[in-house]
């Protein structure tokens, strides 16, 4: 077997981290699993999400044995293994040395897009449910375990030009490019959780990457002050892009 590649992709909700997902998703060489701490978060803190019970009911519920089937045998032969990530999903107190065999990337996004998108969804606002604190928290993880940068992606920078985005963390992985990675067929795909149809709608819908474009709307008295906290973690994030 040849070299293999493992990719965390972590992200908060509404990241635009489903098409990115999608994306490695349609390349021959690459197996792709959706959010696989999910049950284990759900069931620890029982946050009432769409289809929660569904989720526990059908995924595993013991982050030990989530954490050990991520780092065994990428499945179906592949060679690159993307595992998109919630950063939420990751407990306080979770020990987070089996990220260390991983590419780990992160994706961010203008909080107040996501609290825009997230608020539209559910009624579960706050601080940690964008994941801001608990991608801080990874990366200060890593810069102990690591000497290279963390890969750091804008969603506004992916939409406004995927091709030279994508090609640039290609090479970050080691791995080539590939056109498949700038559309896929609308609808859903085999690497969708349960919870796909509550969430990736929009994503359903496309082809692609779509044009970035502002989001727009209020959010509210109590989300206003979640944006005052949410955005210093962001702009500490975005000071960490560099050229990948």
């Amino acid at each position: 077997m040849g070299q293999e590649t493992r990719i965390a992709m972590w992200s908060g909700p509404r990241n635009i981290s489903t098409a990115m997902m999608y994306s490695f998703d349609n390349r021959q060489d690459c197996f792709v699993t959706d959010e696989p701490l999910y049950a284990s978060f759900l069931s620890w803190t029982k946050t009432p999400h769409p289809v929660a019970r569904k989720v526990i009911e059908t995924y595993e519920n013991d982050e030990k044995k989530v954490i050990s089937e991520l780092n065994g045998p990428i499945p179906e032969g592949k060679s690159i293994w993307y595992q998109k990530h919630m950063c939420h999903h990751v407990i306080d107190w979770s020990d987070l040395t089996w990220v260390d065999g991983f590419h780990n990337c992160f994706l961010i996004r203008d909080p107040r897009e996501v609290l825009l998108s997230l608020k539209k969804i559910t009624d579960v606002i706050s601080l940690e449910a964008t994941g801001l604190p608990q991608q801080i928290r990874i990366i200060e993880y890593l810069s102990t375990t690591s000497n290279s940068n963390p890969i750091v992606i804008d969603s506004k920078s992916l939409l406004e030009d995927p091709r030279s985005v994508l090609t640039s963390l290609c090479r970050s992985l080691g791995i080539d490019f590939s056109e498949k990675m700038l559309s896929w067929n609308p609808g859903p795909r085999k690497c969708d959780g349960v919870w796909a149809k509550y969430w990736y709608e929009s994503v359903w819908n496309s082809s692609g990457f779509e044009p970035y474009s502002p989001s727009e709307g209020e959010l509210g008295r109590e989300t206003e002050l979640v944006l005052d906290e949410a955005t210093p973690l962001y702009e500490e994030l975005k000071g960490l892009i560099h050229k990948i």
